[in-house]
Parts: structure tokens; sequence; C-alpha cells
């Protein structure tokens, strides 16, 4: 069983959630909450409804339904308030002995609730809990909420005098994470009608950044093997400015100044988890055209320094990665989902990219780099024609190619400008079933001069559509993070009108959830599957 799957039968799916994810998301162009996240990653999933919420903080037991008789019993057992809950929290604050029960109504104020007494016309919000007694310096609570309101337990432990530590929201202590953990949930199967419970121990030592990325990455829920990943996002993860990547047996830190004392503890912490053998520091915001790949590059800093060339995996394919190329190592990690999407042959609920599979698919991925988009449609049957303006870059992917078992010799690969071979290939009238845009935010080349993703994407879409075959799919795919979701897929939606075409089905999705979105480090990754007719 997965990592992260506590129970699954053909009604149920249970989870435990971890937390720094919420459990839907809270925009469409925001990151996937869990709830999106699974529903779009199996076909037996496609179907999953949200039967109760967790906080994007609290990690835990949390059920989702995967038929109508489900929903419609469990939707009914919460509503009764026969279902129970348990959660653990801990407090740094004096908590009164024996049982409390807190009932109050609460009312919204903005981003947080407010606790108020019961009165006529409110929804009432009841609680019990019970001190367990010292906890590594600070009181391990039980909490059964009777009601399941929008933080109902934040509040009322915070009204009772111990705010949960690291819910500076209702005055707790500042803390990596909430602690708070949804532990049993006990219900009646909604098929046999038995009680049945379901539990997640917590784990409140657990880094909560690793733990978010060990349920949903590393390796239980990738569908292969997979050793790359981002282990620090900036201010998502608490550590503004500052990313830290796995790459297999390295890991490659990156910030705007050389490495804190601090980071670098934290980094010689993250290696002796991942069991890394060495680990690179990159400066990032150099001045475009004043640094070549030797300056460019990271430096080694810690542990073991790397050959010239390792591999590491990614969904259970292998790619070959250098910390001596400059600017990049040779994959974008937060392309890793959408890879994955054309190994499995499945973008979201009821959108297979071929629905008889991809065997014989004719594919173009342009602006290949080292052709990653390439590997896993070839992969997965296709025959794939990878076009970029580096040879080196377009040589590195057949080595790709090669360390996966492939002939490169059966694909395609054309060196030169993007948009001059999409005009050469559609005078030859060449069709692709798929065609991959994922387009650097800024590039310069001699026939077509300088592409700025912000302003010329809807160009570039106009530009491949006559290559793609009627019900066709088009990735389209930007890091430019100052072009606003909605522009981009404007800009999509023009130029395929204007092509006289239509959207037949489509599928936004931002960046994986190792890469979390957060107030201070918003969504840039914006990547729309389209099928066009």
């Amino acid at each position: 069983m997965a990592r992260g799957v506590i129970f699954e039968d053909e009604h149920l799916l249970v989870m435990n959630k971890p937390a720094g994810m919420n459990t839907h998301a809270p925009d469409p162009h925001a990151g996937e909450g869990l709830h999106e996240w699974l529903k779009h990653r199996e076909p037996r999933w496609a179907d999953l409804a949200i039967l109760h919420r967790l906080d994007k903080g609290t990690s835990g037991v949390l059920v989702f339904g995967k038929t109508p008789v489900a929903n419609r019993s469990l939707g009914e057992q919460f509503t009764a308030h026969t279902i129970r809950k348990k959660y653990h929290l801990l407090t740094d604050r004096v908590v009164p002995s024996g049982r409390i029960h807190t009932v109050s109504a609460l009312v919204r104020a903005g981003e947080k609730y407010l606790n108020r007494p019961l009165h006529a016309g409110a929804e009432r919000a009841e609680t019990g809990f019970k001190s367990l007694g010292p906890w590594e310096g600070r009181v391990l609570v039980e909490a059964e909420p009777v009601t399941g309101r929008t933080h109902q337990i934040r509040v009322h432990a915070a009204a009772e005098g111990f705010p949960i530590v690291g819910d500076i929201l209702y005055g707790g202590t500042p803390a990596p994470r909430i602690f708070l953990h949804a532990l049993e949930l006990r219900l009646r199967h909604p098929a046999t009608h038995e009680e049945i419970a379901f539990t997640a121990p917590a784990d409140f030592n657990a880094d909560p950044r690793l733990a978010l990325r060990e349920m949903l990455v590393e390796p239980g829920m990738t569908g292969g093997e997979t050793t790359a990943y981002r282990l620090v996002h900036g201010a998502a993860d608490g550590r503004p400015g500052w990313y830290v990547d796995r790459l297999g047996d390295y890991l490659l830190s990156q910030g705007g100044e050389p490495l804190a004392p601090r980071q670098r503890a934290d980094l010689a912490r993250l290696m002796n988890h991942c069991q890394a053998r060495g680990a690179y520091h990159k400066l990032l915001h150099r001045q475009p055209g004043r640094s070549g790949p030797q300056l460019a590059s990271p430096e080694f800093v810690l542990g073991e320094a790397a050959p010239d060339t390792f591999a590491i995996w990614e969904n259970g394919v292998r790619y070959e990665l250098s910390f001596k190329e400059g600017y990049s190592v040779g994959l974008f990690l937060d392309q890793r989902d959408n890879r994955r999407r054309f190994l499995t042959n499945h973008v979201a609920a009821r959108f297979p990219p071929f629905p008889g599979g991809m065997a014989g698919r004719e594919v173009l991925n342009t602006f290949a780099y080292t052709c990653g988009f390439s590997v896993t449609a070839a992969k997965a049957g296709a025959r794939v024609t990878s076009l970029d303006l580096s040879r080196k870059y377009l040589d590195w992917g057949t080595r790709n190619f090669a360390l996966n078992g492939l002939d490169a010799g059966a694909h395609e690969f054309i060196h030169g400008d993007v948009f001059e071979w999409l005009r050469r290939l559609g005078k030859k009238g060449r069709q692709f079933q798929a065609i991959v845009l994922d387009p650097p935010t800024f590039s310069h080349s001699k026939e077509h001069g300088a592409f700025q993703a912000e302003k010329d994407y809807g160009q570039l879409a106009l530009a491949a559509l006559p290559l793609l075959a009627p019900g066709g799919v088009l990735l389209a795919s930007t890091n430019a993070a100052r072009l606003e979701p909605t522009k981009f897929l404007a800009s999509l939606q023009s130029a395929i009108q204007t092509s006289r075409r239509r959207i037949l089905q489509q599928h936004y999705v931002p960046q994986p959830p190792d890469f979390p979105v957060h107030r201070e480090e918003p969504a840039y990754l914006k990547t729309v599957w389209l099928r066009v007719s």
C-alpha cells in the first residue's frame, strides 16, 4: 500500500494527511489540495468526494468517499454527529486537570474565528478536552470534537487558556507547524454497516517539510522510484529565499547569498536524513550575460564531491545530471508530475491523453532541453521529435534515452530555432498527436529574435497549432512568475479561436506539492493540458 494510504476499499479511501497541505485547493490556480492531487492521480480515484476537512496545518486521518453509497452514508453520519473523532495537540501552557467541556458559537472575523456564547440562531460548536500529561517539555492534550466547525479545536483550546503550539493565529507559541493531529476516526462502514476505526499516530518530532515530501513524493505515491525532488521551498517552508533540492545522492542548495551558519547546519541535517553523499550551494540572481558556466555552476560545500555526471530516478525513469553545466543541472524538478502524466497516459480524472494508449503516437517536444518529456513519452510507446536550439542539450537528451534502454535512433532530434522549425514542419505537412510547449521565460535566436513568455506565448501556440492533429493534446506550460494564470489561459484560448479550432477538454495544474504555494511564495508554474478539435 502506498505511503500515506491508511485504508482503501471499493467505497473508502482513508489518508494520513501531512501538515502543510490543504484538504482542497483554496483557488483553482493555487497549489493542489490533497483532494485534487488524489482525484487526478489514479483513474480509480476519479470520483473521490470530500466528506470532511482538516486545516492546512493539521495532520492526520482524513476520509474520502469513492462511491455514491459511501458519500450518502458518511454524509448522514457526519451530519448526525455519530462519527467519533479524536485529536492530539501540544500546548506549552497550563492545562486544568480533569475533563474540559466547551460549548459555544464560532463567529468568523476575517481569517480567524471568535469564540462567543451560544445564542439563538447560532450553530453549536462542542469539544471535549483531556490532559494526557507532560510531553517533552510541553503538555499533550486529547481533543474530541462533537461537532465539526472550522477551526473549532483551535478556537476552543485558546479560549480555555491553552492555545496549540504553532497556532499563532490563536495565540500559540511560534513553531514549524501547528501541533494538531487527527488521531482517530470511528465510523460505520457504508456497505457493511460495521463499526470501523482508522488511526494514525502523531509524530510531532518529525520535520513537517520532510514528512510532506516523504508521503507525496518519495517513494510511495510517485508511481515508481523517485530520488529527485525539492526539500525546502523558500518562505513556504519557513526559509525565505532559500531552496534545497535532493538530487539522488547529492543536495543542491540555492539562495541569493552564501550559506549562513544556520543554513549550513540545516543542510547537514538534511544530508543526514537523506543519506546524501555531498551538498552544493548555488548563488541565484546572477546578472544575465555576466556569468559563464563556471561562475553560474554551484559550489561544493559539504561531504563528498559529485562526479562530472550522475544519475537520479524520477517515477522509475533515470536522468543524467551535472553540477558543471552552469544554470541548470539538467532537469526541472517542478515538471515531475507532468512528465509522469505522459508516462502513465493519465492527465486527470477522465482525461487520458490517448484513450487507446500512446503506442505509435507522434509527439513533438519543443524547447526540449535534455528531453525529459521526450523520454517519458518514448517509454510509453510514442515516437518523439525533440526540438531545441542547443545541440549540446539534445546530445544530453540522447544519453537520457540510452540510460533508459531506449533507441534514440528510432526518434528524431532537431537542432534549431523552434519558430523556424514549426514553420518548416508545417510546410512538410507533419502532424503530431501531442505537442509540448514549455519555453524558457526568455530566449533569443538569430532566426526569430527575442522571445518573452509574458507577451509572446500566444504567438508560440499559434505557430504550433497547425501541427497538432485533430483531437490532439497540447501541453502548454510556463514558469513566467509575472504572467497571471488568467492571462496565460486567455492567450491560449485566443490562439485556438484564431486557428478556428475548439477546446474539447482542459485540465489546469500548478507546481507539485514539494513546491508548496504560500502567500510569500505564490504559485509561479502554470500548466494546462488541452485537447483541441
